[in-house]
């Protein structure tokens, strides 16, 4: 049953609008973090898996989309997290893409495929070029391999002298 308040849509839909809280510009849906939405017996379950297995926002992500959920008269709702497939920025979308690109964030490139099991850590800066948002140059440089959440990194364009963040890849 669905309420006035998002009149029209189904689960799946009122959940695709649910905004990621580390990365307003971008919904969930967009990167790729909503694995499925089930209706059975009146009962709303909706499977996400995090960005990484530590992530900080996993509780306000499942209370946002419960609370979505709820509000569009949605009871009972379950969210239940997945982590395996670990979720990979390949998962974003092309609309993900350009909405960071819009908000002066360089879009991930494509992630390093590895084998099965634990993935090795390199703490070697990248080696492939990350285009500035601000005016497309190639030239730009890493300042810190962290930025204001563990998924980005700051950079710097050195044709327009732009600092910018780089989701990375992974």
């Amino acid at each position: 049953m669905v309420t006035d308040l998002l009149p029209g849509l189904g689960a799946r839909d009122v959940v695709a609008t649910v905004v990621d809280p580390e990365m307003p510009m971008l919904t969930l849906d967009d990167l790729g973090v909503i694995r499925s939405v089930t209706e059975v017996g009146g009962r709303v379950t909706v499977t996400i898996t995090p960005t990484y297995s530590g992530c900080p926002a996993i509780e306000e992500m499942r209370a946002d989309i419960a609370g979505a959920l709820t509000g569009a008269g949605y009871v009972p709702v379950e969210v239940r997290t997945v982590l395996s497939p670990a979720w990979s920025t390949d998962w974003i979308s092309e609309a993900g893409r350009r909405k960071l690109a819009d908000a002066g964030i360089a879009p991930p490139g494509t992630a390093t495929t590895h084998a099965p099991g634990p993935v090795p850590l390199t703490l070697d800066p990248p080696s492939r070029v990350v285009r500035c948002p601000q005016c497309g140059s190639p030239a730009t440089e890493e300042l810190s391999r962290f930025g204001p959440t563990a998924c980005t990194a700051l950079r710097r364009c050195t044709a327009c002298h732009e600092p910018f963040e780089h989701m990375k890849e992974l």
